[in-house]
Parts: C-alpha cells; sequence; structure tokens
C-alpha cells in the first residue's frame, strides 16, 4: 500500500512509521537489553506512562529542573521499578531523541517510488507537518530541551534536523526552474515553518487550523516560491 501524493492527514497516518500506539513496542523492541521487566504488557503500559510523565513535567518545570524523584511521585513508579525502564534521565531523553530520529530517518522512504520532484517535495513537506503532528511531545522535547542533552544525543538531534533540511534542498535543485543559489535558504523557511507548527501548536488550535490546512499552505508557499523563479 502506498500514499498518493496529494494525501491526507488521515491517510497519512494509517500509513507512519510510528504513532501513538505502537511507539512503545518500538521502544521496548529498541532497548529491550536494557529495559529489565520482561512482561510485554505491562512493560509498554509503563513505557506509556513514563514517557507521559515526563513530557507534562519537561513542560511544568523543565527537563534540567526535573529529577528522577519527581518522575516517581509522577508515575506512582517506586525508583526501582522506574530503573526497570531506564538508567538515569540521560538514557531517558536519548530514547526520546532516537523516536524522533528513526522516524524522521523512515518517513522519506514512503515515497522514494515518487519520480517527480516536485511531487516528491510536496509529499516530504507533508509528511513533516503530519508526522511531528502524531508525536508532538516528542518533536516539542527535541526542540526545547536539546541542551540538556548529552553532547553525543545533542549532535544527533541536530543531525536529524539536518537531515531533513538536506533532503528537501536536494529536492528543490532538480525543480526546474529552481531559485538560483536559494534552495537552502528556501529549506530553512520550510524547516522554521514546520517547527512553528509543533513547537506552537496551541496557536493552531486557537485559531482552528487542521494538520491538513497548515500542510496545503505551507505547499502553496514553496510552490508560490517556485514559480516566481518561473517568471524572473
Amino acid at each position: 500500500m502506498t500514499l498518493p501524493v496529494h494525501f491526507t492527514f488521515q491517510q497519512f497516518q494509517r500509513m507512519t512509521p510510528l504513532d501513538g500506539a505502537n511507539i512503545w513496542a518500538f521502544l521496548l523492541e529498541r532497548y529491550g537489553e536494557r529495559i529489565g521487566v520482561k512482561r510485554r504488557k505491562p512493560a509498554l503500559q509503563n513505557l506509556e506512562i513514563i514517557f507521559n510523565a515526563t513530557f507534562r513535567l519537561a513542560n511544568e518545570v523543565g527537563f534540567r529542573a526535573m529529577n528522577l524523584r519527581d518522575l516517581c511521585r509522577e508515575t506512582g513508579l517506586s525508583m526501582g521499578g522506574l530503573y526497570g525502564y531506564i538508567s538515569g534521565k540521560d538514557q531517558l531523553a536519548e530514547m526520546i531523541e532516537e523516536v524522533v530520529r528513526h522516524a524522521t530517518k523512515e518517513v522519506p522512504r514512503m515515497f522514494a517510488h515518487v519520480e517527480d520532484p516536485l511531487d516528491r517535495l510536496e509529499a516530504l513537506i507533508r509528511a513533516s507537518i503530519f508526522l511531528s503532528e502524531i508525536l508532538q511531545p516528542w518533536f516539542y522535547f527535541v526542540f526545547m530541551d536539546t541542551r540538556a542533552l548529552p553532547p553525543q544525543q545533542r549532535a544527533m538531534a541536530k543531525e536529524s534536523e539536518l537531515y531533513v533540511q538536506t533532503l528537501i534542498t536536494g529536492l528543490l535543485d532538480t525543480v526546474e526552474p529552481h531559485p538560483n543559489g536559494a534552495a537552502p535558504l528556501l529549506a530553512a523557511h520550510c524547516m522554521a515553518m514546520f517547527q512553528d507548527w509543533y513547537v506552537k501548536r496551541w496557536k493552531y488550535r486557537a485559531a482552528k487550523v487542521t494538520p491538513d490546512q497548515f500542510a496545503e499552505s505551507t505547499v502553496r508557499f514553496v510552490r508560490s516560491h517556485l514559480a516566481a523563479a518561473r517568471t524572473s
């Protein structure tokens, strides 16, 4: 099953590599050797509890300020119970970054079959926005709390962002005609719009802007910029 080029948020939800339901299974599989709890059902439930609590605390007091005792209180788990899943805050941050990095790398593969570069670019724009909607707390954490990550994870988080930006730049360079020398800047503008969507989600909810509307607006922005190059 493949997505049409002009797909909707609902269509993307059925195809996304990670979502609110399977993300816990992904973490359990990826970090299974480190997670001491072997019973699958309680492990999945507790992973969901731990990460949702982490996002709440990070928003309320900041990830740097929170500690594992705060997380115990928020989750209802004992310190020993918590250590069954994570060794400390650094690992917690690593797992969050890993989810975002994995999803970011997987999404472009969904459109490898699309031959027209402009169509592939549009698909990547839509998918990037829709993915950040589905995984909004994860993307928000990486954006806001990158400074709290260990140096290696900080570098990997930055690399994930640059990976998408480089893909967009490469596609823009293959669209004819394209703005001479402006592809990296236009790609950076796209990334800024993606980030505004998931960092300031409250603003768009208040205005009742849907993911489909925002994605369509972003696509029109890029297409109009490219159209201007044809007349300049």
